[in-house]
């Protein structure tokens, strides 16, 4: 697995850079967002770990330019900021993932095989519950015939959900197969994205797909199959 990581601040990058490479990752190493972006606009990667915070560009100024060139490579972004707001904006830019600052290396190395096996599922290539259906190919999103705007992580949890149509799925779950993340009680992450969700897929006239049980989760109900679940 070929790894970008760019990192300014020499200790951190050096044990990320140490740690990785212990596992068997190949990595190139930059310490500026100059650098970092020729690399990760000319060169090609299985994963990126940005830090937000560089000399020159910025992380996410990276990331913009990743996804304008139309690149999926998988991106995780940290960064030693740590507030809902800062993690909504990293990931509507396309990030996969989110790490912030200190962490082990080990849980950077965790993370970065759960994304890739993520996207080595190939799975099938379109997902449909009722009149709603999602193109994992294209990341192309329709209801009743209309194309519907999707940020990278609406559309991974979107597909989630509709990969086990009337199968509850808990927001420990949730957390953990889209993010990645442990389990903080404290978080509203998955309800601020459910909530997204259902502004753009819910239709006038048409049946809502996404149902709240309340203390436990959320469920992607199938119309055409009402029993199940």
């Amino acid at each position: 697995m070929k790894i970008l990581l760019v990192e300014d601040e020499t200790e951190i990058g050096e044990l990320i850079k140490n740690g990785l490479e212990k596992e068997g990752f190949a990595l190139d190493y930059c310490q500026d967002g100059d650098s970092g972006m020729e690399h990760a606009m000319t060169r090609s990667y299985d994963a990126i770990v940005l830090d937000v915070m560089l000399p020159g560009r910025s992380g996410l100024e990276i990331l913009k330019m990743i996804r304008a060139g139309h690149n999926n490579v998988p991106v995780i972004i940290i960064t030693a900021r740590g507030e809902t707001e800062d993690k909504i904006e990293g990931l509507d830019l396309g990030a996969d993932d989110y790490l912030p600052k200190p962490f082990f290396v080990e849980e950077l190395i965790a993370r970065l095989r759960a994304i890739w096996r993520r996207s080595s599922e190939a799975g099938m290539s379109v997902l449909s519950v009722g009149t709603l259906s999602a193109n994992l190919m294209k990341r192309e999103v329709v209801r009743s015939g209309v194309q519907i705007e999707m940020t990278p992580k609406e559309f991974s949890l979107l597909a989630f959900l509709m990969r086990a149509p009337g199968r509850v799925l808990t927001r420990t779950q949730i957390l953990e197969q889209v993010w990645g993340y442990h389990f903080d009680p404290g978080t509203n992450l998955v309800d601020v994205y459910i909530r997204r969700l259902r502004s753009k897929i819910d239709i006038e006239g048409e049946v809502p797909l996404i149902e709240t049980l309340r203390g436990v989760g959320y469920r992607m109900q199938d119309p055409d199959n009402p029993e199940e679940g």
